[in-house]
């Protein structure tokens, strides 16, 4: 079960999902988050969790531990498994240390007990999505066992190094801020190549990348529509 609450468009926080499966509390985020300028997704269980965060591409996770079926910790596993690098900010009632601990080894990357003051929840959820950026602002990017640095041209991939051109760099660079999302070839032309390149030269590229990134694929094409990448 998921839901939507938008403040139109990408807020100037940024993208946030709030998952709990406490309806009031779930609102009362999403309405607060919304004021402080997020644009906001929420899902009441852990199957629409993993659904909203391939879907609407996140830029920062609140994640509830205690949900019937799929807890957080679950879906914080299946997430990382998936190579979606986004901060998860785990909320949980317990405080003990292997409770925290067991969130952490997860793949979450802070940990908020309840009840909390809703100032610290925006403010850590500020330093995670300002800590993303601060790497993206470094040309470094990363999606499972991929690290791509876009100024080098340079990746590495389970510990291999890729040497990239140019323009495999800003293709590769384009997929992985995207993650989950579907790159049309109209869009790729439109952010890396001139006007007058055609529509197949991005499959081209796709291919180069492709062969060089190796076993297992991670770039998909999505039949009719482009290409995506997932793990």
């Amino acid at each position: 079960m998921a839901d939507t609450a938008s403040t139109g468009g990408v807020g100037l926080g940024g993208r946030v999902l709030v998952v709990d499966d406490d309806p009031p509390l779930r609102r009362m985020l999403a309405r607060t988050l919304a004021a402080e300028g997020y644009d906001v997704t929420v899902a009441g269980d852990g199957g629409g969790a993993l659904a909203e965060a391939e879907r609407a591409a996140p830029d920062v996770i609140v994640l509830d531990v205690a949900m019937p079926a799929l807890d957080g910790l679950a879906v914080c596993r299946r997430l990382r498994s998936k190579g979606l690098s986004t901060p998860i900010l785990m909320l949980t009632a317990r405080d003990a240390v292997p409770d925290r601990v067991a969130g952490l080894e997860a793949g979450a990357d802070d940990y908020l007990v309840k009840p909390f003051a809703i100032q610290e929840l925006i403010a850590r959820l500020r330093a995670l999505t300002r800590r993303g950026s601060d790497a993206h602002a470094g040309g470094l990017r990363s999606y499972g066992d991929l690290t791509l640095e876009v100024e080098a041209r340079r990746a590495v991939r389970g510990g291999r190094p890729i040497e990239l051109t140019g323009r495999e760099a800003d293709l590769l660079e384009l997929l992985v801020r995207e993650s989950g999302r579907v790159i049309t070839r109209e869009r790729a032309l439109e952010e890396i190549w001139d006007d007058g390149a055609e529509l197949n030269v991005v499959d081209r590229y796709v291919t180069r990348l492709r062969r060089k990134l190796g076993e297992p694929p991670l770039i998909r094409t999505v039949r009719g529509s482009g290409f995506t990448l997932r793990a």
